[in-house]
């Protein structure tokens, strides 16, 4: 493997990808950058690197290829097809995917690089689009630190926490298991300032007491003040936050562990995807609880909304060997009383009836009897 690393390709440009490869062309690496839509690689451009027309061209030359995508079809796509990675790279590159993924496909990437010769591992990050731009992300890697030395300089340009988890596809799980907590502490944090609202509270004043608390998160400090203030400029978007919790869900199934919490999380940001708001940042659950106009003003559409899609508990859950980030079903959309009150009860203007309760009663009880099995 190469052990001086000095031309770096990147792949990827978007809220997250262009901020890190900022960090790396500041650290002096010479940097080929590569994006479906060449106008997001612009700025990177005009600060030095190198623009290359596909794929192919980017890794051709490269002593590491990294790469920050959306979803995991866009990770296949991007290594394992013809004009992809693994096709065109040089034997002895280091090959780093940054994204949040499939741990499955990244213990595929991983074993079909090393019939070519070369070293690729998951690194998914945390710490939003702010700690892409301070050069304070948490590095989560699927590898060993010595068997990595040589590009551990390069994470480090743009992470100032690395943990390692030693195995391809392990980093993965990890983040999963961080977006698991992250999607139940929004959805806490809503229900409280919902709870907060509705009785009369000044909500700031409560986000401020929770905060000095043990009911405090980063989300509620961040986030919140952002949802009281109207703010849904996406640092992290609706629809990745979706499919993280698709992916948590699926590998859940996998090694047999029922997530109530984070199951409650994906109907609700799925719910928020379908009338509109996928590209609003994941603050925007608490559109959920608010009034129509307050949604119509945020770019939401609830004629979109499909009650009976969120209700149905007969839909097959995911197979194991899926990828695609909206392979999961959700169980049931009443276990959080139609969305925690927000959807039916803001459209109609009225409490929910008697029948409506027991049905969600009942469908909260049948989740809590498959997970206490």
């Amino acid at each position: 493997m190469k052990q001086r690393i000095t031309t770096v390709a990147w792949i990827g440009t978007g809220i997250m990808g262009a901020p890190m490869a900022h960090h790396l062309l500041r650290a002096g690496y010479h940097l080929i950058v590569h994006s479906r839509t060449k106008q997001k690689a612009q700025a990177l451009i005009q600060a030095g690197a190198q623009w290359a027309e596909d794929v192919a061209c980017a890794v051709r030359h490269a002593d590491a290829v990294c790469t920050m995508l959306g979803y995991p079809q866009d990770v296949e796509d991007v290594y394992l097809t013809q004009t992809g990675i693994l096709q065109n790279v040089a034997k002895d590159t280091w090959i780093i995917d940054f994204t949040t993924s499939s741990p499955l496909l990244a213990q595929e990437i991983h074993q079909a690089a090393a019939l070519k010769h070369c070293v690729a591992f998951d690194c998914p990050v945390t710490g939003g689009e702010t700690g892409a731009k301070t050069a304070h992300l948490t590095a989560l890697i699927g590898a060993r630190e010595q068997d990595i030395l040589p590009v551990v300089p390069l994470i480090s340009a743009f992470a100032s926490k690395r943990f390692y988890f030693n195995e391809a596809g392990k980093a993965q799980v990890a983040k999963l298991c961080n977006q698991v907590s992250l999607a139940s502490c929004m959805v806490g944090y809503a229900d409280a300032l919902a709870l907060a609202k509705q009785s009369g509270l000044d909500t700031v004043q409560v986000i401020d007491m929770i905060s000095s608390g043990m009911g405090s998160s980063r989300a509620l400090c961040e986030l919140a003040p952002k949802s009281c203030d109207g703010d849904y400029k996406p640092g992290f978007m609706v629809a990745h936050m979706k499919k993280d919790l698709s992916l948590a869900l699926e590998h859940a199934q996998e090694v047999e562990v029922s997530l109530p919490g984070a199951d409650t999380a994906y109907n609700l940001y799925d719910m928020l995807c379908d009338i509109g708001g996928k590209r609003l940042g994941t603050q925007a659950i608490s559109l959920l609880y608010e009034d129509e106009a307050q949604g119509v003003a945020a770019g939401l559409d609830w004629s979109a909304y499909q009650k009976d899609s969120y209700i149905d508990n007969e839909q097959e859950s995911p197979s194991s060997d899926q990828s695609s980030a909206d392979t999961h079903e959700p169980k049931s959309c009443a276990q959080d009383q139609d969305a925690r009150g927000a959807a039916s009860s803001h459209r109609s203007g009225q409490e929910e009836s008697s029948d409506s309760s027991d049905g969600a009663h009942s469908d909260m009880q049948g989740l809590l009897d498959n997970w206490m099995k």
